[in-house]
């Protein structure tokens, strides 16, 4: 949509604080996306590093590990070091899936405010374990 018509849409030459007050709102959400992503990359790096260090993990037991927690440097049991990185996994798991959510929600709500329509597939999910069972016995694949 054109600059022009948006002005139209919403009279913002009419009243300029109103004008002022929904320019505000959208770059405000927009920066929160912005951030939201940069959020998301970041806890994926992250994610990827456990990764890595599990994998390191599995090879032969040395019996204590060498772990960074924070600012510290601590060493511990490896099958404990093991435990502490998937927990952090799990939880990291569960951010990244509440920012993607999160962030599909603010994004249709900008291009609401953008007079845009929804994105199309956006609030997609995956298929259940049942549902691809289903899927897969619709069309002829055992599951």
């Amino acid at each position: 949509m054109g600059m022009a018509k948006l002005v139209a849409e919403l009279g913002l030459l009419e009243n300029p604080q109103h004008s002022l007050e929904y320019l505000e709102e959208v770059e405000r959400l927009g920066e929160e996306i912005v951030r939201d992503k940069q959020e998301v990359v970041a806890l994926d790096r992250r994610r990827n590093q456990n990764r890595e260090a599990l994998r390191a993990l599995h090879r032969p037991d040395h019996g204590k590990t060498w772990l960074t927690l924070g600012s510290l440097l601590i060493k511990t049991p490896t099958n404990k070091a093991k435990e502490l990185l998937e927990h952090d996994q799990v939880q990291l798991d569960m951010q990244i899936n509440k920012l993607r959510s999160d962030l599909k929600v603010k994004v249709n709500r900008l291009r609401d405010m953008e007079f845009q329509s929804p994105v199309p597939g956006l609030m997609l999910s995956p298929l259940t374990r049942s549902e691809l069972s289903a899927v897969g016995q619709v069309i002829g694949r055992h599951a």
